[in-house]
């Protein structure tokens, strides 16, 4: 069977760890040469290392997506390494534990918006000009269902809310370069960051259990697999789209009187 990504090229912001890491090793089994964009310079040189040694491609390289000489040089390496571009994932996030809009701080909420939003804009720029060269492209951006219902974290709402909006546009603008743009809206996903934030709230943890119709949270390779899907031929025709993966979340929960 042929590999989904055969031949692709692809770069993942924020792929050290978490949900990043699963859709590096991921396109990497499916044939895709994966660059893995972070400042978590450790983990990612080992997780380089690690697909390579599994007779993946990869390469990690040092970037902060708030910075457009670092996004420009993360493009234009990407190239010499591999030849192009073709896929494009916003992953990276800031952790900043932000609160309601009376109470977060400016630093807080520059520094989220910086991540969240300015680094997808930063990327989705930079890397344009390179897909532009290619038959079939594709920009896959990570934002949240907190940009669909209010949950709370005034900065990432307000960023993850921002994302989709610009990158529907993205959709809207670049389609004619056969460049499709898509949205994926995970729940809350199980990675070390967020269990970490949960064994401190154990209660808390439990009310969020009940909240999901399907009883649990979610896997990061579960927002890797829809990931891999649109990263692949195999969508060719979904551009514009917000993806929620959330187990029902959004969907409401049972009522019994």
């Amino acid at each position: 069977m042929a590999k989904r990504l055969a031949s692709k090229i692809a770069i993942i912001t924020g792929a050290a760890g978490g949900i990043g890491s699963q859709m590096a090793e991921m396109f990497a089994g499916q044939g895709a040469s994966v660059v893995l964009a972070d400042i978590a310079d450790e983990s990612g040189f080992r997780l380089a290392q690690e697909i390579e040694s599994g007779g993946g491609k990869a390469t990690y390289i040092h970037t902060d997506v708030t910075s457009a000489v670092e996004v420009c040089a993360l493009m234009a390496r990407t190239e010499s390494l591999y030849g192009g571009l073709d896929v494009l994932v916003n992953n990276a996030i800031n952790i900043s534990g932000d609160t309601s809009i009376t109470e977060v701080t400016d630093d807080v909420f520059d520094k989220t918006i910086a991540v969240c939003l300015k680094g997808p804009f930063l990327c989705t720029r930079a890397a344009i000009p390179y897909m532009k060269k290619r038959k079939s492209s594709s920009i896959v951006s990570i934002s949240s269902v907190n940009a669909l219902f209010g949950f709370g974290e005034t900065a990432y709402t307000a960023a993850k809310g921002g994302l989709i909006s610009m990158m529907r546009l993205v959709a809207a603008e670049y389609g004619e370069w056969n460049i499709r743009s898509n949205v994926i809206c995970p729940g809350t996903i199980e990675t070390p960051t967020s269990m970490n934030h949960w064994k401190k709230y154990p209660a808390g943890y439990a009310r969020l259990l009940e909240m999901y119709p399907l009883g649990r949270i979610g896997q990061p390779a579960e927002v890797a697999q829809y990931a891999l899907f649109l990263a692949s031929e195999e969508s060719a025709f979904v551009n514009g789209s917000v993806c929620v993966i959330d187990g029902g979340l959004l969907a409401g929960r049972k009522f019994e009187v």
